[in-house]
């Protein structure tokens, strides 16, 4: 692995040996990886995971971790973050951004140029590679709906992916069920007023801000929603979860869908939280929650 390590050092990336993960989180939580490699430029990302996938080497790709949950123990895999991978290109009503770049960042450029759309994404937290990976959304819309096409690695090839061909879903894309790594996405905007652009930026914000435990650390909203008209937090609430604390980790006071880090947590911690809640609501309503974070561990 040490000519593993000269070799991503020599493509222009940073590589960090046994970095803790809670550093890279927005939960505070995690443990070590065998290398973190941080890739400065695109070329060098693609001949990472081409080396990684050559070598059959465990490797996962993240970005800025807000959606992500790791053990605290150590985890023998390369892990890949997108961070520094942040270009854009503006082209009429078209933006063409590399999956590093901050979704909220993005929402700024946006505005700028005066180009609407994607307003109501502005504050959901995470990279453009994870909200298209998962198809984030928030207040009824989905970034899926904005999306013309995806330039992914698969196999070590370059493919590009049209809306149409993406499958997105609730919380779902082609891209998550087939592992594929997401380099580019090109967004379908329209042109718009810049203030009012900014002003409606601002209003969904400050809807975030009222509504979700913004103070604290957290990995965002837990669960996915099993049904429509299922809304998890406000479930959880219902069943006397809210405040419910184990260790450091404690279902929000401010929004039940969220587990905060109020000091202290741990990995267990959080994953303790998450079974009891998934055990009651399948105890009163027969309905089995998914994670809508993701999950690094060596073990189920």
């Amino acid at each position: 692995m040490d000519e593993l390590f000269e070799k991503f050092f020599l493509e222009g990336c940073e590589v960090r040996k046994n970095e803790s993960m809670a550093c890279h989180t927005s939960m505070k939580v995690g443990g070590p990886v065998k290398y973190l490699v941080l890739p400065n430029h695109m070329e060098g990302f693609e001949r990472v995971v081409m080396e990684l996938e050559g070598d059959q080497i465990p490797y996962k790709i993240m970005g800025l971790g807000t959606n992500l949950l790791v053990q605290d123990e150590y985890l023998d895999i390369v892990v890949v973050k997108t961070e520094r991978l942040s270009g854009f290109n503006v082209d009429g009503q078209r933006i063409i951004v590399e999956s590093g770049m901050a979704l909220k960042r993005l929402c700024e450029i946006c505005a700028e140029v005066g180009l609407s759309g994607l307003e109501f994404a502005y504050g959901i937290p995470g990279s453009v590679g994870g909200a298209v990976l998962m198809n984030a959304g928030a207040y009824g819309r989905e970034v899926g709906e904005l999306v013309e096409t995806v330039e992914v690695m698969k196999d070590g090839k370059t493919y590009l992916v049209t809306k149409n061909e993406a499958e997105f879903g609730y919380r779902s894309s082609l891209f998550k069920r087939e592992n594929m790594v997401i380099k580019r996405v090109v967004f379908s905007l329209s042109f718009g007023e810049r203030e009012r652009i900014k002003r409606e930026m601002r209003e969904y914000l400050m809807k975030r801000l009222e509504k979700q435990p913004l103070d604290l650390p957290s990995a965002g909203s837990v669960f996915k929603r099993p049904r429509p008209d299922f809304y998890v937090g406000k479930v959880l609430e219902e069943l006397g979860l809210k405040g419910f604390r184990v260790g450091g980790a404690q279902i929000s006071e401010k929004h039940a869908g969220f587990i905060v880090n109020v000091g202290g947590a741990h990995f267990s911690d959080v994953i303790t939280l998450i079974e009891i809640a998934r055990q009651k609501v399948k105890e009163v309503y027969g309905i089995e929650l998914e994670t809508e974070v993701e999950i690094w561990r060596s073990k189920p």
